[in-house]
């Protein structure tokens, strides 16, 4: 049995389910806010519960593309440094990893939805407010789409900001 790993494998689950939980719940507020504040959607109908869902499953499945490059940077900086310093190195760089990850998955919600916008003649947010399903599922279908095709672009962009160690010269 490798205590290590199974230390490193309980940090990861802790790190994810936090994380997790706190952009799911920030995300929430802040399509809450959104719709109260710039559409009026002040109470929750289907269509609009259909759009602040799909919000969130694209930002999870962009957070998700995080996890892995994470827990590389991680498993690095488990070797140069003490426990303490290794735990803040950790925390700042999963904010960073997240932090870009979340800003991709926001900027993705509202390029889907402008897109959207600018492709029909209706008022996109006028008809989930009146509860259109039909509206809610088309921006859907839209968002997840995207963000599944930029899911891997996110990956590898963190990826590359990874300070792995130099190799030998080629």
């Amino acid at each position: 049995m490798n205590k290590e790993l199974i230390i490193l494998g309980l940090i990861e689950i802790v790190s994810a389910l936090t994380i997790g939980i706190f952009i799911l719940a920030l995300t929430f507020k802040i399509v809450q806010w959104v719709g109260k504040k710039y559409y009026g959607i002040g109470k929750y109908n289907l269509a609009y519960s259909i759009f602040t869902a799909t919000i969130m499953i694209s930002v999870g499945l962009m957070a998700s593309s995080v996890i892995q490059p994470l827990i590389s940077s991680f498993r690095l900086l488990d070797m140069q440094h003490n426990n303490f310093i290794l735990a803040l190195r950790f925390l700042g760089t999963g904010v960073i990893y997240i932090s870009i990850a979340y800003s991709v998955a926001i900027l993705i919600g509202l390029v889907s939805t402008f897109l959207y916008s600018k492709l029909t003649p209706i008022n996109e947010f006028e008809e989930i407010r009146e509860n259109n399903v039909g509206v809610a599922l088309m921006i859907s279908s839209i968002i997840i789409t995207l963000t599944l095709l930029t899911k891997s672009g996110v990956e590898l962009l963190i990826e590359a900001i990874i300070p792995y160690p130099a190799g030998p010269p080629v």
